[in-house]
Order: C-alpha cells, then sequence, then structure tokens
C-alpha cells in the first residue's frame, strides 16, 4: 500500500486513504443543502460533539447558505480509562445554551456502537427540544450495537479504526484533510 503523508502524519504512518479531502468536501456540500431544504427559514443550534466534531462542524456551518446558526458544545465519554466503553455515560462539558423549543442538530464526527449518541439523544430531547436529528461525517453499520436515526449521513466505513478530519489515536491525527487507517506498526507498540 502506499503511504501517504500530510500533516501531523509522519511518514508511512498512514496505511491508506479511505477519504480524500475532496470527497469529504463534496459530501459536505450535500448534507449542508439537505440541512439547508429543511431548516432554511428556521434557527438551527448545532450541537457538536467534543473532541472529534470539531472540524465537521467547522466546515458544514461554513456551508449552510440559507440557515440561521448558532453553535453550542458538549463533550461526553462513556470510556474509563482504557479502549472499552464502560458502558456508563459522563458529561465532560455541558452546554451553555437553553435548549427549550429549539431546532437542534448533533454534529458528529463518526457513529461506531451508537450506545454514547443514544444517550445524548434522549438527554437532549428530555430538555424541551422542538426538534432534534442528528449529523454524522461517518457510520460504522457494522459496529452498531443499537439503532440510531440519523437524519444526515456522510459515508457508511467498514469496521476499521481510523484516524484524520477529527478523528485521533493518541490525540494525533486529528488534523488530517482526510480519513485514513493506521498502519498497524503505529499502535501495535
Amino acid at each position: 500500500m502506499r503511504s501517504y503523508s500530510v500533516g501531523s502524519a509522519k511518514p508511512n504512518d498512514i496505511h491508506h486513504v479511505l477519504l480524500s479531502e475532496e470527497q469529504i468536501s463534496a459530501k459536505l456540500d450535500e448534507m449542508a443543502a439537505a440541512i439547508d431544504a429543511d431548516y432554511e427559514g428556521k434557527e438551527l443550534l448545532l450541537i457538536g460533539v467534543l473532541k472529534g466534531a470539531v472540524m465537521v462542524m467547522a466546515d458544514l456551518s461554513r456551508k449552510l447558505k440559507h440557515t440561521r446558526t448558532s453553535m453550542d458544545w458538549m463533550a461526553v465519554s462513556s470510556y474509563g480509562s482504557g479502549t472499552k466503553s464502560s458502558g456508563v455515560v459522563r458529561i465532560l462539558k455541558d452546554l451553555d445554551a437553553d435548549l427549550t423549543g429549539r431546532h437542534v442538530l448533533i454534529v458528529e464526527d463518526i457513529i461506531d456502537s451508537g450506545l454514547t449518541l443514544s444517550w445524548l439523544i434522549s438527554n437532549l430531547k428530555s430538555r424541551g427540544v422542538e426538534s432534534l436529528e442528528v449529523a454524522a461525517m461517518l457510520r460504522k453499520p457494522e459496529a452498531a450495537k443499537v439503532e440510531v436515526d440519523v437524519k444526515y449521513i456522510g459515508f457508511d466505513i467498514p469496521n476499521e479504526f481510523v484516524v484524520g478530519y477529527g478523528l485521533d489515536y493518541a490525540e494525533q491525527y486529528r488534523t488530517l484533510p482526510y480519513v485514513g487507517t493506521l498502519a498497524p506498526h503505529v499502535y501495535e507498540n
């Protein structure tokens, strides 16, 4: 496989590029057009899930042409000290905005099992929203443990560990402009 290096990746860290910067941008254009059509004339609160959704949220929000938006951020965790989910969701950073009567769009980088997102949807709906939908750049259908209704989806991808475009491994590779898989030597040590 060809190695691909840009941004914060060292040569040979990336096994292969799954989605190019151009593919991501084109898909965000499509998603923004659909969101604009659904929310034209309404104010929409975009809620980004930290840290991974930063890239998606920034790029998607700039592509919205007919929707008035505001943004807020939330950080949640379902992981303990390891890489396996603890099953308990903790709010690490809550929203600043009151959600009562608002149209809300959760913006996610990736949906794996769906467990944390399912909990988040339930939590936010209990806060009196007018409407709540989800936009996700990536989804791994094979990894799903619960079904989550995602209205705006970028790409369905295989159940592989991916980095780039907000996704990290050990807090590295988030700033890559593409989504790729890591070479085994990176995580086998």
